[in-house]
C-alpha cells in the first residue's frame, strides 16, 4: 500500500493517522507541494490524481483520494480498532463534525488557497493570516460547543474516531498559522490526549522523512 502525500498537508496527516491507529504498513511516497512548482502538477502524479491535490492511496490496482474517502476505505479493509462508534446516530454525529473540520475549516486555509491570495489577489502576509484567523476562529468556535456536549477523553467521550483524527490535524495546523487556541479548553483537551497516543505521535509532519527535504 502506497500513500502519496507531504509531510505538512493537513489531509494527509489525517490519513497517516488513521493508517496508523488501524495498524497498516503503508509506503509514503512525497509529493513536494511546493518545490519545483509543486510537485502535485506533474504529468505521472495528474495520472494518478487529477485534482492535483494529497494525499492519494493507491492499493494494489486500486487508488482512491479525498482523505475522508481514504479513511472509510482503511475502515473497511482494517481490523481492530474501529475509527466510528457502533451506534448509527452516534456515528453520524461523528461524520457530521469530522465534516465541519475537513469541509468547513481546512479548505479555507489550505496552501492552494493561500497562494491564490497571495499570487492572484496580492495579499500579504499580514492580510493572509487575518483571513486565516477569522475563517479557523469561526469553525472551532463551533467544534468547541458541540465538544462541550459530547466529549469525554476524545470528540465522543472515550472512542477515538475519524472526528479526533481531524480535530488534531486541524489544531496542528493552527498552531502553524499563531491562531489563538486559548478559548477552546474542550479542544485542547481532546488534542492532547490524542497526541499521547503511539499513533498519532508516528503521524506527525514532523516525524515524516521528507519533512526534511
Amino acid at each position: 500500500m502506497k500513500l502519496y502525500g507531504y509531510w505538512r498537508s493537513t489531509a494527509a496527516y489525517r490519513v497517516r493517522i488513521a493508517l496508523h491507529l488501524k495498524g497498516i504498513d503503508f509506503e509514503s511516497i512525497s509529493v513536494h507541494l511546493v518545490k519545483n512548482g509543486g510537485e502535485q502538477h506533474k504529468d505521472s502524479y495528474v495520472a494518478i490524481n487529477p485534482n492535483r491535490l494529497v494525499p492519494t492511496l493507491v492499493d494494489g490496482d486500486f487508488s482512491i483520494h479525498q482523505s475522508l474517502a481514504i479513511i472509510d476505505y482503511i475502515e473497511a479493509i482494517g481490523t481492530g480498532l474501529s475509527l466510528y462508534p457502533d451506534s448509527i446516530q452516534t456515528k453520524a454525529k461523528v461524520q457530521a463534525l469530522a465534516l465541519d473540520i475537513a469541509c468547513e475549516i481546512h479548505p479555507l486555509n489550505n496552501l492552494r488557497v493561500q497562494q491564490y491570495l497571495a499570487n492572484a489577489l496580492g495579499l500579504e502576509n499580514k492580510a493572509k493570516s487575518v483571513w486565516v484567523d477569522h475563517w479557523m476562529t469561526i469553525g472551532f468556535n463551533a467544534v468547541e460547543k458541540q465538544l462541550v456536549k459530547t466529549a469525554g477523553c476524545y470528540c465522543f467521550e472515550d472512542q477515538i474516531t475519524v472526528a479526533d483524527i481531524c480535530l488534531v490535524a486541524q489544531v496542528y495546523n493552527a498552531h502553524r498559522f499563531n491562531v489563538d487556541m486559548s478559548a477552546y479548553p474542550y479542544i485542547n483537551r481532546v488534542v492532547d490526549n490524542c497526541n499521547k497516543l503511539e499513533a498519532f505521535q508516528l503521524a506527525l509532519p514532523e516525524n515524516q522523512k521528507d519533512a526534511q527535504l
